[in-house]
């Protein structure tokens, strides 16, 4: 317990992490909201649905409790996490942020309508803000886990566990045709070029993450 007060204490007293913890927070926030307008501007001009050879042969599966309370369940870990380890904070917002803002743009630009056959998902209050029939590429359930594994890569349980949690959301969007087969493959690739992004673009929070405070 000494020793988790004592990583607190220590950041939370250097002005510059807690401006870069706040200023993470800010651009999250405005992420978010950029999210739901790209989600609403892509899911009113969706067209109509295209054949997908996965998807085609794919039966429809209710995965919907994985699909929501599963990421729910990952949403907390990452809290968890962040509390754990509050060095991490800067970057995990800010890395989080960019690939919301790269997902916007991208849905922004594609407006597949969603495939005729899936499970169906009553949205939520949260849900609903977050997820649209339109915001299909690329797929954020797959691309959240697999960027956080790729910033925690240095600590292979964590590391793991958020490659497993990818792989589920991955099946788990597919068996319940909640998207195309080109959202869930693409999404690593771009996860993958989003993380080195945010590497040079906040390298002092990456420097944190992996070093430490001085």
């Amino acid at each position: 317990m000494m020793a988790f007060l004592s990583k607190h204490r220590v950041v939370w007293t250097r002005r510059e992490f807690v401006v870069s913890v706040l200023l993470g927070l800010l651009i999250l926030f405005l992420s978010l909201v950029l999210n739901y307008f790209a989600g609403t501007y892509a899911s009113a001009n969706a067209s109509r649905p295209v054949n997908d050879i996965i998807l085609d042969n794919l039966p429809v599966m209710n995965v919907d409790i994985i699909f929501i309370e599963g990421f729910v369940v990952f949403v907390i870990f990452v809290i968890g996490l962040l509390i754990y380890e509050p060095k991490s904070m800067p970057f995990v917002f800010k890395s989080l942020a960019l690939f919301i803002v790269v997902r916007a743009f991208f849905m922004s630009l594609t407006h597949i309508g969603p495939f005729p056959e899936q499970s169906p998902l009553e949205p939520g209050p949260i849900t609903g803000l977050l997820n649209f029939t339109g915001d299909l590429f690329f797929s954020g359930h797959t691309g959240a886990p697999f960027l956080m594994a790729l910033v925690f890569w240095s600590q292979k349980y964590i590391r793991i566990a958020f490659l497993c949690i990818s792989a589920l959301f991955a099946a788990t969007v597919l068996l319940g045709h909640w998207h195309y087969s080109i959202d869930v493959f693409a999404a690593f690739f771009i996860t993958y070029t989003i993380f080195h992004l945010a590497r040079n673009f906040f390298k002092s929070d990456y420097k944190m993450l992996i070093e430490g405070v001085r």
